[in-house]
């Protein structure tokens, strides 16, 4: 027997001085609950006003996908995070989020989306590209972003998401040939809350604030948005320090599993350093995938299923 759905729900808070209209998101992914405890705090600290919205305009969503946070499971009926937009036709559970999701960030100016990750690491953030006029993600807010990041209180940023992503999906497409048609085929597949919501004008965060039952990572995700709402003038607060050192990385690859029986080399967690020619794993095949290049692993999903990414590479940036 499926738990009981709740209704989609959104929290807002306006100060009486005009200013920066932010929105922060928690459980996009259902297992992800670090922000659902965040916001919930905050909530409670809001209403009895131990924290003051001063100006500008603050949305809080708890759980922004309530199918999959009730089945504590990522997806509902399929990963919301991908191919994000409206549909005029809804057929699935995350289309009915996404027509709700969708105006509630375009009305909004910044975005802080509060993630998690399977393997062991340290908290890190997902950045937009540099400012840009291409093809697949122009933009014109990078400075925003990056002065944003130096104020999280995490001292790792990543950035290269979409355009990774949109030639993984180009090499997927490739090897399909041109009569299939699933979604993750889509080449706005990649396309999830930060990345709509820079579509729609406005700049956007993803953090991922540790592993998923690691019990720090919840305060990550408060301090963040906390951190977040003083940077941008929201609250009275003093300014949150400016982060010093921060490691840059871009992601260049992403590489799917091709059948449930790929197998990793070894247990990696994300950010593990490779050698060019290092073994990571092998195919149900006996085919060896091995590192082209030095350069780290990223998200490594041992749990993948077929054609979906199994690891992604990134390498060093002078970016921050």
């Amino acid at each position: 027997m499926n738990p009981p759905l709740l209704p989609f729900k959104s929290v807002r808070y306006a100060g009486t001085a005009p200013g920066t209209r932010v929105i922060v998101t928690g459980a996009v992914h259902g297992n992800e609950v670090c922000g659902t405890h965040a916001i919930g705090r905050l909530i409670d600290e809001i209403d009895r006003g131990v924290v003051r919205i001063a100006r500008g305009v603050l949305t809080l969503v708890p759980v922004t996908n309530p199918l999959a946070h009730a089945k504590g499971v990522r997806a509902g009926d399929r990963n919301l995070n991908r191919a994000l937009g409206p549909t005029a036709i809804p057929r699935e559970f995350e289309d009915h989020v996404a027509n709700w999701l969708c105006p509630l960030l375009a009305e909004h100016q910044v975005l802080l989306d509060l993630h998690s990750f399977q393997s062991n690491g340290k908290p890190f953030v997902m950045v937009g590209p540099r400012d840009n006029t291409g093809p697949v993600e122009p933009f014109a807010q990078a400075a925003r972003e990056e002065a944003l990041v130096r104020h999280l209180g995490v001292d790792r940023a990543v950035d290269g998401w979409l355009g990774t992503y949109a030639a993984g999906v180009a090499r997927r497409r490739a090897e399909a040939g041109p009569a299939a048609a699933t979604l993750d085929l889509n080449p706005n597949y990649g396309v999830g809350t930060t990345e709509y919501m820079r579509a729609m004008g406005g700049c956007a965060l993803t953090l991922e604030c540790g592993q998923h039952d690691d019990p720090a990572a919840p305060e990550v995700a408060y301090r963040a948005i906390r951190n977040t709402l003083a940077h941008l003038g929201l609250t009275d607060e003093a300014p949150p320090p400016t982060m010093g050192a921060i490691e840059a990385l871009s992601l260049h690859e992403v590489i799917d599993k091709r059948h449930v029986d790929d197998r990793f080399a070894r247990e990696w967690k994300s950010f593990d350093a490779v050698a060019a020619g290092e073994l990571i794993g092998v195919r149900a095949d006996g085919e060896e995938v091995r590192a082209p290049g030095d350069g780290r692993i990223v998200f490594p999903n041992a749990k993948a299923q077929a054609r979906q990414e199994w690891f992604y590479l990134a390498q060093p940036s002078a970016r921050f």
